[in-house]
Protein backbone atom coordinates (compact mmCIF):
# COMPACT_ATOMS: atom_id res chain seq x y z
CA UNK A 1 0.00 0.00 0.00
CA UNK A 2 1.44 3.37 -1.30
CA UNK A 3 1.53 5.95 -3.33
CA UNK A 4 4.00 8.68 -4.12
CA UNK A 5 7.79 7.94 -5.50
CA UNK A 6 8.52 7.33 -2.31
CA UNK A 7 7.54 3.92 -1.92
CA UNK A 8 8.41 2.90 -5.55
CA UNK A 9 11.58 1.27 -4.72
CA UNK A 10 10.16 -0.37 -1.68
CA UNK A 11 7.54 -2.03 -4.34
CA UNK A 12 10.19 -2.99 -6.38
CA UNK A 13 12.52 -4.83 -3.93
CA UNK A 14 9.69 -6.80 -2.60
CA UNK A 15 8.72 -8.23 -6.38
CA UNK A 16 12.67 -8.58 -6.60
CA UNK A 17 12.89 -10.71 -3.65
CA UNK A 18 10.41 -12.72 -4.65
CA UNK A 19 8.05 -11.79 -2.07
CA UNK A 20 3.92 -12.86 -3.53
CA UNK A 21 1.99 -9.52 -4.16
CA UNK A 22 -1.26 -10.25 -3.75
CA UNK A 23 -2.67 -6.53 -4.54
CA UNK A 24 -1.25 -3.36 -4.68
CA UNK A 25 -3.82 -0.47 -2.99
CA UNK A 26 -2.85 3.34 -3.98
CA UNK A 27 -4.56 6.46 -4.46
CA UNK A 28 -6.74 7.27 -7.27
CA UNK A 29 -5.42 8.87 -10.32
CA UNK A 30 -5.22 12.80 -10.47
CA UNK A 31 -5.77 15.27 -12.53
CA UNK A 32 -2.22 17.67 -12.08
CA UNK A 33 -0.75 20.75 -14.29
CA UNK A 34 -2.49 23.35 -15.95
CA UNK A 35 -3.88 21.03 -18.92
CA UNK A 36 -5.26 18.87 -16.01
CA UNK A 37 -3.76 15.94 -17.42
CA UNK A 38 -4.90 12.48 -15.64
CA UNK A 39 -2.09 11.14 -14.33
CA UNK A 40 -1.15 7.26 -12.19
CA UNK A 41 0.24 7.37 -8.73
CA UNK A 42 4.10 5.79 -8.90
CA UNK A 43 3.13 3.05 -7.32
CA UNK A 44 0.00 2.38 -10.19
CA UNK A 45 2.56 2.55 -12.75
CA UNK A 46 5.27 0.01 -10.89
CA UNK A 47 2.33 -2.58 -10.55
CA UNK A 48 1.07 -2.33 -14.03
CA UNK A 49 4.66 -3.04 -15.27
CA UNK A 50 4.63 -6.22 -13.23
CA UNK A 51 0.69 -6.83 -14.04
CA UNK A 52 -0.24 -6.77 -10.71
CA UNK A 53 -3.90 -6.54 -9.18
CA UNK A 54 -4.03 -2.26 -8.37
CA UNK A 55 -7.11 -0.99 -6.17
CA UNK A 56 -7.26 2.48 -5.68
CA UNK A 57 -10.70 2.86 -3.40
CA UNK A 58 -11.59 6.85 -3.40
CA UNK A 59 -12.00 6.06 0.65
CA UNK A 60 -11.17 2.59 1.51
CA UNK A 61 -13.28 2.32 4.90
CA UNK A 62 -16.14 0.57 4.09
CA UNK A 63 -15.72 0.35 0.32
CA UNK A 64 -16.20 -2.41 -1.80
CA UNK A 65 -12.40 -2.82 -2.36
CA UNK A 66 -12.12 -3.24 1.78
CA UNK A 67 -14.14 -6.01 1.61
CA UNK A 68 -11.77 -7.92 -1.22
CA UNK A 69 -8.71 -7.18 0.42
CA UNK A 70 -9.76 -8.29 3.88
CA UNK A 71 -11.26 -11.55 1.92
CA UNK A 72 -7.36 -12.09 0.84
CA UNK A 73 -6.75 -12.93 4.16
CA UNK A 74 -2.78 -11.84 3.38
CA UNK A 75 0.75 -12.63 5.12
CA UNK A 76 1.25 -9.25 5.25
CA UNK A 77 0.52 -5.51 4.80
CA UNK A 78 3.50 -3.89 3.80
CA UNK A 79 2.53 0.39 3.84
CA UNK A 80 4.54 2.96 2.77
CA UNK A 81 3.39 6.49 2.23
CA UNK A 82 -0.03 5.42 1.42
CA UNK A 83 -2.08 8.32 2.25
CA UNK A 84 -5.47 6.72 3.96
CA UNK A 85 -6.36 5.56 7.49
CA UNK A 86 -6.46 1.20 7.23
CA UNK A 87 -9.68 0.17 9.18
CA UNK A 88 -8.96 -1.84 12.22
CA UNK A 89 -10.93 -4.69 10.84
CA UNK A 90 -8.22 -4.64 7.85
CA UNK A 91 -5.47 -4.72 9.89
CA UNK A 92 -6.78 -7.37 11.86
CA UNK A 93 -7.31 -9.81 8.69
CA UNK A 94 -3.71 -10.04 8.19
CA UNK A 95 -1.86 -13.59 9.12
CA UNK A 96 1.04 -12.30 10.19
CA UNK A 97 1.38 -8.24 10.83
CA UNK A 98 0.40 -5.04 9.13
CA UNK A 99 3.72 -3.16 8.99
CA UNK A 100 4.34 0.36 7.78
CA UNK A 101 7.80 2.09 6.53
CA UNK A 102 7.61 5.75 8.20
CA UNK A 103 9.98 8.52 7.42
CA UNK A 104 10.65 9.27 10.91
CA UNK A 105 12.38 8.13 14.17
CA UNK A 106 9.44 7.62 15.88
CA UNK A 107 7.78 8.88 18.59
CA UNK A 108 8.55 12.25 17.00
CA UNK A 109 6.91 13.30 13.68
CA UNK A 110 3.81 10.64 13.67
CA UNK A 111 1.93 12.01 11.04
CA UNK A 112 1.75 12.92 6.89
CA UNK A 113 4.65 15.12 6.69
CA UNK A 114 7.54 14.02 8.92
CA UNK A 115 10.58 14.78 6.31
CA UNK A 116 9.35 18.27 5.89
CA UNK A 117 9.03 18.72 9.74
CA UNK A 118 12.72 17.35 10.07
CA UNK A 119 14.02 20.30 7.71
CA UNK A 120 11.64 22.83 9.05
CA UNK A 121 12.72 22.60 12.53
CA UNK A 122 16.22 22.43 12.15
CA UNK A 123 16.58 18.94 12.95
CA UNK A 124 20.39 17.45 12.29
CA UNK A 125 19.01 13.51 11.91
CA UNK A 126 16.27 12.02 10.77
CA UNK A 127 15.73 8.60 9.57
CA UNK A 128 12.98 5.44 9.07
CA UNK A 129 10.86 3.36 11.07
CA UNK A 130 9.53 -0.03 10.52
CA UNK A 131 6.45 -0.30 12.73
CA UNK A 132 3.68 -1.79 13.24
CA UNK A 133 0.24 -0.65 12.58
CA UNK A 134 -2.44 -0.46 15.19
CA UNK A 135 -5.95 2.16 15.20
CA UNK A 136 -4.23 5.14 16.23
CA UNK A 137 -1.96 6.95 13.72
CA UNK A 138 1.52 6.06 13.78
CA UNK A 139 1.04 4.58 17.13
CA UNK A 140 2.19 1.06 16.90
CA UNK A 141 5.28 -0.81 18.47
CA UNK A 142 8.89 -0.48 16.43
CA UNK A 143 10.27 -3.24 15.01
CA UNK A 144 13.38 -1.67 13.80
CA UNK A 145 15.02 2.28 13.05
CA UNK A 146 17.82 3.69 11.49
CA UNK A 147 18.95 7.21 11.41
CA UNK A 148 20.78 9.27 8.79
CA UNK A 149 22.50 12.93 9.14
CA UNK A 150 20.49 15.53 7.91
CA UNK A 151 23.20 17.51 5.51
CA UNK A 152 22.76 21.48 5.03
CA UNK A 153 22.15 21.43 1.32
CA UNK A 154 19.19 18.54 1.80
CA UNK A 155 15.77 19.14 0.67
CA UNK A 156 12.70 17.47 1.39
CA UNK A 157 13.18 15.97 -2.27
CA UNK A 158 16.29 14.49 -1.52
CA UNK A 159 15.70 13.57 1.85
CA UNK A 160 12.40 11.51 0.50
CA UNK A 161 14.91 10.52 -1.98
CA UNK A 162 17.50 9.29 0.21
CA UNK A 163 15.03 7.30 3.03
CA UNK A 164 13.15 5.76 0.93
CA UNK A 165 16.49 3.94 0.22
CA UNK A 166 17.38 3.33 3.80
CA UNK A 167 13.36 2.30 4.29
CA UNK A 168 13.86 -0.27 1.23
CA UNK A 169 16.76 -1.93 2.95
CA UNK A 170 15.89 -1.76 6.50
CA UNK A 171 12.18 -3.27 5.50
CA UNK A 172 13.83 -5.95 3.62
CA UNK A 173 16.39 -6.42 6.49
CA UNK A 174 13.18 -6.30 8.93
CA UNK A 175 10.46 -8.60 7.10
CA UNK A 176 12.34 -12.10 7.87
CA UNK A 177 12.32 -11.37 11.79
CA UNK A 178 8.81 -10.44 11.48
CA UNK A 179 7.31 -13.29 9.81
CA UNK A 180 9.38 -15.71 12.38
CA UNK A 181 8.78 -13.72 15.30
CA UNK A 182 11.90 -13.38 16.56
CA UNK A 183 12.46 -9.75 16.32
CA UNK A 184 11.08 -8.25 19.47
CA UNK A 185 8.83 -5.21 19.30
CA UNK A 186 9.76 -1.68 21.43
CA UNK A 187 6.42 0.09 22.20
CA UNK A 188 6.99 4.30 21.59
CA UNK A 189 7.63 6.68 24.37
CA UNK A 190 4.10 8.59 24.28
CA UNK A 191 5.99 11.43 26.53
CA UNK A 192 8.31 12.01 23.55
CA UNK A 193 5.27 11.91 20.89
CA UNK A 194 5.60 14.79 18.06
CA UNK A 195 3.43 15.59 15.89
CA UNK A 196 3.53 16.62 11.99
CA UNK A 197 0.49 16.99 10.36
CA UNK A 198 0.43 18.01 6.61
CA UNK A 199 1.68 21.30 5.76
CA UNK A 200 -1.30 24.22 5.23
CA UNK A 201 -1.50 27.00 2.65
CA UNK A 202 -0.82 29.71 5.47
CA UNK A 203 2.53 27.37 5.96
CA UNK A 204 3.73 28.45 2.79
CA UNK A 205 4.03 31.96 3.18
CA UNK A 206 7.75 33.48 4.21
CA UNK A 207 7.00 36.09 6.63
CA UNK A 208 9.70 38.74 7.92
CA UNK A 209 9.33 38.02 11.23
CA UNK A 210 11.26 34.78 10.86
CA UNK A 211 14.93 35.12 10.96
CA UNK A 212 17.15 33.69 7.65
CA UNK A 213 17.65 30.28 9.46
CA UNK A 214 14.23 30.15 9.85
CA UNK A 215 12.89 31.16 6.25
CA UNK A 216 16.25 28.53 4.38
CA UNK A 217 14.57 25.86 6.86
CA UNK A 218 11.02 26.77 5.41
CA UNK A 219 12.01 26.72 1.90
CA UNK A 220 14.49 23.61 1.84
CA UNK A 221 11.50 21.78 3.51
CA UNK A 222 8.96 22.75 0.76
CA UNK A 223 11.50 22.05 -2.00
CA UNK A 224 10.31 20.42 -4.83
CA UNK A 225 6.37 20.49 -3.39
CA UNK A 226 4.47 23.22 -2.95
CA UNK A 227 7.57 25.59 -2.44
CA UNK A 228 7.81 28.51 -0.40
CA UNK A 229 6.69 31.40 -1.20
CA UNK A 230 7.25 35.83 -0.46
CA UNK A 231 5.01 38.54 -0.72
CA UNK A 232 7.56 40.84 -2.84
CA UNK A 233 5.51 44.30 -3.97
CA UNK A 234 2.25 42.75 -3.38
CA UNK A 235 2.90 39.48 -5.58
CA UNK A 236 3.54 36.10 -4.73
CA UNK A 237 7.34 35.25 -5.09
CA UNK A 238 8.71 31.71 -4.55
CA UNK A 239 11.87 31.32 -3.88
CA UNK A 240 13.09 27.38 -4.19
CA UNK A 241 17.07 28.25 -2.91
CA UNK A 242 18.78 30.57 -0.47
CA UNK A 243 21.47 30.59 2.05
CA UNK A 244 21.85 32.53 5.04
CA UNK A 245 24.16 35.29 4.52
CA UNK A 246 27.35 35.79 6.44
CA UNK A 247 26.59 39.68 7.66
CA UNK A 248 24.08 41.15 9.32
CA UNK A 249 21.82 44.48 8.71
CA UNK A 250 20.25 47.09 10.62
CA UNK A 251 17.35 47.39 8.44
CA UNK A 252 14.20 46.73 9.14
CA UNK A 253 13.12 43.07 8.23
CA UNK A 254 11.88 42.46 4.61
CA UNK A 255 14.17 45.30 3.35
CA UNK A 256 16.74 44.88 0.15
CA UNK A 257 19.96 44.35 1.43
CA UNK A 258 21.64 44.39 -1.96
CA UNK A 259 21.22 44.01 -5.47
CA UNK A 260 24.04 43.77 -7.28
CA UNK A 261 26.02 40.64 -7.63
CA UNK A 262 23.28 39.15 -5.15
CA UNK A 263 20.00 39.33 -3.93
CA UNK A 264 19.74 39.69 0.23
CA UNK A 265 17.03 40.32 2.25
CA UNK A 266 16.59 41.42 5.76
CA UNK A 267 14.97 39.19 8.36
CA UNK A 268 14.31 39.11 11.85
CA UNK A 269 17.06 39.62 14.24
CA UNK A 270 19.33 41.75 11.87
CA UNK A 271 19.54 38.43 9.79
CA UNK A 272 20.33 38.12 6.07
CA UNK A 273 19.25 35.88 3.72
CA UNK A 274 20.72 35.37 0.48
CA UNK A 275 18.42 34.14 -2.54
CA UNK A 276 19.87 32.03 -5.02
CA UNK A 277 17.12 30.51 -6.89
CA UNK A 278 13.43 32.21 -7.57
CA UNK A 279 10.47 31.71 -9.52
CA UNK A 280 8.64 35.63 -9.73
CA UNK A 281 5.06 35.42 -10.57
CA UNK A 282 3.98 34.08 -13.74
CA UNK A 283 7.35 32.92 -14.55
CA UNK A 284 9.92 30.67 -14.88
CA UNK A 285 12.16 29.19 -12.26
CA UNK A 286 15.41 31.07 -12.71
CA UNK A 287 18.64 31.57 -10.89
CA UNK A 288 19.33 34.71 -9.36
CA UNK A 289 21.88 35.89 -11.69
CA UNK A 290 19.03 36.06 -14.33
CA UNK A 291 16.40 37.35 -11.90
CA UNK A 292 19.09 40.40 -11.32
CA UNK A 293 19.90 41.26 -15.18
CA UNK A 294 15.83 41.90 -15.67
CA UNK A 295 13.45 42.96 -13.03
CA UNK A 296 15.43 42.52 -9.55
CA UNK A 297 17.80 44.59 -11.02
CA UNK A 298 15.38 48.02 -10.69
CA UNK A 299 14.57 47.06 -6.62
CA UNK A 300 16.40 50.06 -4.46
CA UNK A 301 18.44 49.05 -2.05
CA UNK A 302 17.57 50.02 1.39
CA UNK A 303 13.84 50.21 1.19
CA UNK A 304 11.15 47.25 2.26
CA UNK A 305 9.93 45.31 -0.48
CA UNK A 306 8.73 41.87 0.95
CA UNK A 307 5.24 42.53 2.62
Amino acid sequence: MGTPNFAVPILEELIKQNYKIKAVVTQPDKKVGRKQVLQETPVKKVALAHKLPVYQPVRLSRSEELDELINLHADLIVTAAYGQFLPTKFLNSVKIAAVNVHGSLLPKYRGGAPIQYSLLNGDARTGITIMEMVKEMDAGDIYAQKAIDILPEDTSGTLFEKLSLLGRDLLLETLPGIINKTIKKQAQDESKVVFSPNISKEQERITIDMTANEANNLIRALNPDPGAYLELAGKRFKVWKAEVAEDSTSLEPGSLVANDHRLAISFAQNTVLNLLEVQPAGKKRMDIKNFLNGQGGKLVPGEKIVD
